[in-house]
């Protein structure tokens, strides 16, 4: 049993809604507080000697500069298991290239399926490592994790053991996701169809037996898998057990009512949203992600995160690391410039890096300071809740703890 305190502010996030528009004023702050940490969970917040003399068995870190305390972020769709580089993609993208002349042209995610093929899994674990290390530092205590850049039974079994690995290293929490619908590798002797049916014949249970995932994703895109064939693929995969998501709308519309139709836990990307997708989405189960990385690293337009929280979805916000499209990285600075071009309130903006992100992992005891949630934790050095999202994330934490353990 630990307190930890005190804090110049606790934003609890706590009694913030799952879903719609969210003001500032809504924000639960407990100045000079303190938090009592017990296996993991948080069991109680208050002040400092209130909990010490109740709780006078337990330990204390004392906090002893001016500090704002929040919840671990959580990153909901990343992509940072991978061998390569695409700087060439990304330099042929400012020289005028589009991103899908780039991948018709034989670049894209096919360029980074080659060189995660020829890489060991020691060779993949360090770079992993790097990256996962380098969230947990700023702040991000859960995230997710994709394959995809394998697209075939040795490649994507390695990634995903590589990312199973990579969790007895680390404190932070890995979802791993198989998205081995992420394009039909140029190599496979069928079409989209036969590859789909490979997929859930062959690959899903083999995945299932070894236990390396509970999760399918799927590229729904011109340059990847259509809405007709996607439907029937997420529905069987949902139906031997596995939670799907969907890569849905960068593009171009439609995608996210394939997510919706089939329940998928969330619809990520929906740059290309238009109002009959918010308005399905904002009447379903699914979360609404959108992933500032990807249009800061293709140079367009965001996801309409605005008119997606007014409609009524619960949105989420993560990073889409890759090494194509959003190379960044930076969940906290992307948040932060997407909030001030989507016009997002601070309220806004951490439930969508937190509890609502948790959401579209389907994780429900996550992203907030509350009784009965995980001790995962993020202190920044200052005064003012403000100054996070005010410094567009060069304000970063100086303190993370993962299940109420210092990292």
């Amino acid at each position: 049993m630990k307190i930890i305190g005190p804090f110049s502010q606790i934003i609890t996030l706590q009694n913030l809604s799952l879903k719609g528009p969210l003001q500032d004023e809504q924000l639960d702050i407990k100045e000079d507080g303190a938090i009592l940490i017990n296996d993991g969970e948080i069991v109680a917040i208050g002040k400092l000697t209130e909990l010490q003399t109740q709780y006078p068995q337990a330990f204390t870190e004392l906090i002893e500069e001016p500090m704002v305390l929040l919840p671990g972020f959580v990153d909901s769709h990343t992509h940072i298991c991978f061998g390569g580089s695409r700087c060439l993609d990304y330099a042929m993208r400012n020289s005028g290239k589009t991103y899908l002349e780039i991948a018709k042209a034989g670049g894209g995610i096919w360029n980074s399926v080659q060189a995660t093929r020829i890489a060991t899994e020691d060779e993949l674990l360090p770079g992993l490592m790097n990256r996962i290390e380098r969230h947990v530092k700023e702040g991000v205590t859960t995230i997710e994790i994709k394959s995809g850049y394998g697209l075939n039974l040795e490649a994507e079994l390695k990634m995903l053991r590589t990312i199973q690995k990579a969790q007895e290293l680390t404190q932070a929490k890995l979802i791993p996701t198989c998205l081995a619908a992420h394009i039909k590798p140029k190599d496979f002797e069928g079409d989209e169809q036969q590859y789909l049916d490979w997929i859930l014949q062959e690959l899903l249970p083999k995945l299932q037996v070894e236990n390396l995932t509970s999760r399918v994703d799927i590229f729904i895109e011109e340059t990847a898998f259509s809405k007709t064939l996607s439907v029937p693929f997420l529905q069987k995969a949902a139906a031997m057990g596995f939670q799907i998501t969907v890569h849905a709308d960068q593009f171009t519309a439609g995608s996210s009512l394939v997510a919706v139709a089939c329940n998928a836990a969330s619809a990520d990307h929906l740059e290309a949203s238009g109002d009959d997708e918010i308005a399905a989405l904002a009447n379903s189960e699914t979360v609404a992600t959108v992933l500032p990385g990807a249009s800061l690293g293709l140079g367009m337009h965001f996801a309409p995160a605005r008119k997606l929280l007014d409609a009524g979805c619960c949105v989420a916000i993560a990073s889409d690391w890759n090494p194509g499209s959003a190379p960044q990285g930076d969940l906290l600075m992307q948040a932060a410039i997407l909030g001030a071009f989507e016009k997002l309130s601070a309220a806004e903006t951490f439930a969508g890096l937190t509890f609502r992100a948790a959401q579209a992992l389907r994780i429900n005891n996550l992203g907030k300071i509350e009784n009965g949630f995980k001790a995962d934790l993020q202190a920044y050095p200052t005064y003012n809740y403000q100054d996070i999202l005010y410094h567009q994330g060069k304000l970063k934490p100086t303190k993370v703890w993962v299940n109420g353990e210092a990292v």
